[in-house]
């Protein structure tokens, strides 16, 4: 498959996945099972493919979502936030079937994540049919970013539109449990940007998040495999990656944490936002570090001052 980026700035990347409301709870002290935990609790939009959308206008490249909400008061307010952003929602799809794509996190005392729930069931309605409807999206995009919530159906039809139209594909895992639906796809990404135990499974090389050339040679795992760009994140170890010419790695800014939903969004996100506008993959890489670093410390699942100077002012820090 041809991967060539248009750099246009007036191109628009076509974003597709999951939208939804995230709760996030920080305890306040040890957690206690069967009991009620004193915690510090938040709410903000959220969903993987909706975040990578929200980043990418907030550092002002044209971007348009593709995504389903429910028929309710929270789909409402994620669009209406979503398009105020700068986000191209026009073609969201709205549907009564199913609420509203739903997450709840537990963070420990120390911002560290350690569990979540998910309510994905609307994306059944992102279906290979909606995907259709909307070639025309396809045909005019310089790139398509897509998370790895979209069911297989929808996948399968999201690669054979960008394929048809030479469309570079950008993708992230999500989770554990869906990565290995881009398994059959890794020869036309671009890019993909899994965590530690995502890459693991991808490259079928597990290791320790804190291991850093493990991480590098499960990155060049995958670019052995047909992908274009890799970035393993390594949370607080900060993040390897890997082309066919180089490979590297990053460590992560020092700062405070005050919540990690969403840090690997906006490093992904930078880094696209990098790769439209051609710059090279060692500073793409810094500054995918740098905003995942404003993302961690915002109480909330994307930093609303985000843009270019920003980053390279954390960078300068």
């Amino acid at each position: 498959m041809n991967k060539q980026l248009n750099t246009n700035p007036d191109v628009f990347v076509l974003v597709l996945g999951a939208s939804g409301l995230d709760v996030v709870g920080r305890l306040q002290g040890d957690l206690e099972m069967g009991t009620s935990n004193p915690a510090r609790i938040r709410t903000s939009f959220g969903g993987v493919a909706r975040n990578v959308a929200e980043n990418l206008a907030r550092l002002g490249q044209p971007v348009k979502l593709l995504s389903v909400i429910g028929k309710d008061r929270i789909g409402d307010d994620i669009l209406a936030y979503t398009r105020q952003a700068g986000v191209d929602v026009s073609a969201v799809f709205t549907t009564d079937k199913y609420p509203t794509g739903f997450y709840m996190g537990v963070l420990d005392e120390k911002g560290r994540s350690q569990f979540a729930f998910d309510d994905m069931r609307i994306l059944a309605e992102l279906t290979e049919s909606y995907l259709a409807y909307n070639e025309d999206l396809f045909e005019k995009a310089g790139l398509v970013f897509l998370d790895a919530n979209l069911p297989e159906t929808a996948l399968k039809t999201a690669f054979k539109l960008a394929q048809k139209y030479k469309l570079p594909v950008c993708a992230d895992p999500t989770s554990q449990s869906l990565a290995p639906r881009l398994k059959p796809y890794l020869r036309q990404l671009k890019l993909i940007s899994p965590n530690c135990a995502e890459a693991g499974i991808l490259s079928g090389q597990h290791f320790d998040p804190n291991d850093r050339g493990a991480a590098l040679n499960a990155a060049r795992a995958l670019v052995n495999q047909g992908v274009e760009t890799v970035f393993v994140t390594q949370a607080e170890f900060g993040v390897c990656y890997a082309t066919s010419q180089t490979n590297g790695h990053i460590s992560a800014i020092r700062t405070q944490v005050m919540d990690p939903t969403g840090a690997g969004d906006a490093l992904t996100a930078a880094v696209i936002y990098a790769l439209m506008n051609e710059i090279e993959i060692d500073d793409a890489a810094r500054l995918g570090v740098s905003a995942a670093s404003l993302a961690l410390r915002h109480p909330g699942t994307v930093f609303p001052g985000l843009s270019l100077e920003r980053l390279y002012d954390e960078l300068a820090v």
